[in-house]
């Protein structure tokens, strides 16, 4: 049997239905469960003896608005925890759908993992997901008075605001962007019939 099978039979012991799905792609095994039991699920992958996720490597949040050319009809944004074990030698990606694609929220995990508590920040700043019980759930990349959350996939590109030096105020001021929104996607176009080389 292969440490990853290993691994799966594992996961399926300790976690049962809790684990909603279970994916195993290029050698790597990502699990999914719901925001409800994530606590839970997350404190057995830490805890358990035969799965010990001490660390938590990094969480990101995602944003699946236009993911697969918007053939995407799920949830809209998710966590996703990538843990590792070094007592036993295995990683694990964990990922987890918050609910509400218009308030999304997912319970902090800093109680289990304390490193969580800047990648939290990062994800709510980057992405706007609220982390619930998080000590200290303010933006962290950028500017406070800043609107909107700039990883989202409906954000424009230029931003909603500019802000700059007014010498006669003698302060930074906000005001609203006025540069004209442009698509900055290269367009590649080939003629028919072009070959490389």
């Amino acid at each position: 049997m292969t440490r990853l099978e290993q691994l799966k039979q594992h996961l399926q012991a300790v976690l049962g239905d809790r684990i909603i799905r279970l994916i195993e792609h290029v050698g790597e095994i990502t699990i999914e469960c719901k925001p409800a039991s994530l606590l839970e699920v997350a404190r057995l992958l830490r805890d358990h003896d035969s799965l010990k996720f001490e660390q938590l490597i990094d969480l990101c949040g995602v944003d699946y608005a236009e993911y697969g050319e918007g053939t995407w009809s799920g949830m809209r944004y998710a966590t996703v925890y990538h843990l590792l074990s070094i007592s036993l030698n295995q990683r694990l990606r964990l990922r987890v759908f918050a609910f509400d694609d218009d308030f999304p929220v997912l319970p902090t995990m800093v109680d289990l993992w304390p490193v969580a508590n800047w990648f939290e920040r990062e994800s709510f700043d980057l992405y706007g997901i609220m982390y619930e019980g998080h000590p200290d759930l303010r933006r962290l990349l950028t500017d406070y008075g800043f609107v909107g959350h700039p990883f989202r996939k409906d954000f424009p590109m230029i931003g909603n605001v500019e802000m700059r030096y007014d010498p006669e105020q003698q302060r930074v001021v906000y005001q609203p962007v006025s540069i004209d929104p442009r698509n900055n996607v290269p367009r590649v176009i080939r003629e028919e019939g072009f070959h490389h080389g």
